[in-house]
């Protein structure tokens, strides 16, 4: 199964067709409104507004870490447009580890789906990096700041 087959909703409940990002990185993050790793939101803005034409950053909020996401949809959105200007591409809230994991972040934590390597999601804003053609690049723990030159260095 292909990266590009998996199917997810926008946080506003629109189906997100993720082959319409084909040719470009793919910077998928777990994320949290109540986090201690909250304030990255405004590094991935940066990272979304520096690197437009061949990144897309896409959040994927999550409450399996802390319950630290607890909003609905329309919280969530306010919270992270209020706080922190985001305008880059969020998804519905999912599970990212466990019996109710979602198929995306099966595929990105299996290594018999993604093909490069397997792991696990162990906080919020763990970062998952996919390369023009849908390949996994590599994951990077909650530390690694989105505009670290780990995930930089394959932007350019």
């Amino acid at each position: 199964m292909s990266l590009y087959d998996i199917k997810i909703n926008s946080l506003q409940g629109k189906q997100v067709n993720l082959s319409d990002f084909k040719s470009k990185y793919l910077l998928f993050v777990n994320v949290a409104s109540k986090c201690g790793f909250t304030p990255q939101y405004e590094d991935l803005e940066k990272l979304h507004q520096m690197y437009k034409d061949t990144l897309v950053v896409i959040g994927v909020p999550c409450n399996q870490f802390g319950k630290q996401e607890p909003g609905n949809a329309t919280e969530i959105q306010e919270f992270c447009e209020v706080n922190y200007g985001v305008s880059f591409l969020m998804l519905e809230k999912i599970d990212v580890k466990g019996e109710n994991q979602h198929p995306l972040y099966t595929w990105l934590t299996s290594k018999s789906l993604n093909g490069k390597k397997s792991s696990s999601v162990k906080w919020n804003f763990q970062k998952y990096l996919v390369d023009k053609n849908g390949e996994l690049i590599d994951y990077y723990f909650s530390i690694t700041k989105p505009t670290s030159s780990k995930i930089t260095n394959h932007l350019k």
